[in-house]
């Protein structure tokens, strides 16, 4: 397991879900595209809670892959579609993404590339 330590500075709102910053120890890194929430046929699945769910399981399996786990993750993006369902999606990621310390941003965009997606998910991990 590569090394991410998590910087919380006493003067800024603690997540228990991530992190303000992380430091990752010097190594390899793995930069994760951009993962949708789509079924077997490529075509989304319904509802922002699902397809987040979904996104993360696809992080999860290329970190695998890549023998990583959640744990060497440093930094997260999320994009949601505006006028998704914000709080479904934050809810679907509690029990979807395991790793509680990595650094996050969340970004509202117009819309994304494929068709009825609302979430999309980068990921970039420090490699054991």
């Amino acid at each position: 397991m590569a090394t991410i330590t998590p910087v919380n500075p006493d003067a800024l709102p603690r997540s228990p879900f991530f992190s303000q910053a992380t430091i990752a120890a010097a190594g390899r890194t793995l930069y994760i595209g951009g993962q949708n929430g789509l079924g077997e046929d490529g075509t989304a699945l319904e509802g922002a809670g699902a397809q987040t769910t979904r996104a993360l399981e696809n992080v999860l399996t290329i970190l695998s892959d890549a023998g990583a786990t959640a744990d060497d993750v440093a930094k997260v993006t999320v994009y949601f579609v505006d006028g998704a369902d914000l709080d479904e999606a934050i809810a679907a990621m509690g029990p979807a993404w395991p790793n509680r310390t990595a650094a996050i941003s969340v970004i509202r965009v117009a819309g994304l590339v494929v068709p009825g997606t609302l979430v999309e998910i980068e990921a970039v991990a420090m490699l054991p």
